[in-house]
């Protein structure tokens, strides 16, 4: 189960033209955008890391939109965690539990989450808020994470995790946001 004062949510290189021609594209905004204001609702620190953002362009407006005050972390491996910009901030954080999402699900996102299990993190990957071009190619990543130990969940099931009780201002909130 996630625990609020142990998660912190990963955001992976949801940028230009990738992230418009990958499969469900409006459906991963939408999920993206709701798990992330869910997260700040709750409270949860976000880490956001660009590929190569010189070449791929930047996070999507509709995503970045909703990180405002923050700056994406760049690099250029595909394991973020081969990037010390990235372990500093995640060290910072202090916590342990890792949610991750964003693009693309056999690449970036799964050697992030490879990266990070292996750094003895608890790692939960986001279904519905994970995309690659093809289907086959999601898949793929997401059956290799759980194969690796990782837990698969959504969107509604990890704010729900961390909500942990249909009661005070951030249910409303979330419920409003969910509708």
């Amino acid at each position: 189960m996630l625990k609020g004062d142990q998660t912190v949510f990963v955001l992976v290189d949801v940028q230009g033209k990738l992230a418009r021609i990958v499969h469900e594209s409006e459906k991963l905004v939408k999920n993206l955008t709701d798990l992330i204001q869910g997260l700040q609702i709750l409270n949860i620190p976000i880490i956001w890391v660009e590929q190569y953002p010189e070449g791929l362009g930047p996070t999507l407006e509709e995503v970045s939109q909703h990180l405002e005050g923050m700056k994406p972390i760049p690099k250029l491996t595909f394991d973020a965690c081969k990037n010390e910009s990235f372990i500093q901030a995640l060290k910072k954080s202090g916590r342990t539990q890792i949610l991750v999402a964003g693009i693309e699900g056999h690449i970036c996102v799964h050697q992030t989450s490879m990266g990070l299990h292996d750094m003895g993190y608890e790692v939960q990957v986001v279904a519905d808020a994970i995309s690659s071009r093809t289907l086959e190619n999601k898949e793929i990543g997401l059956a290799k994470m759980k194969a690796a130990g990782m837990t698969i969940t959504s969107v509604e099931t990890a704010l729900f995790e961390i909500m942990h009780s249909a009661e005070g201002e951030q249910f409303k909130q979330l419920i409003k946001l969910l509708k």
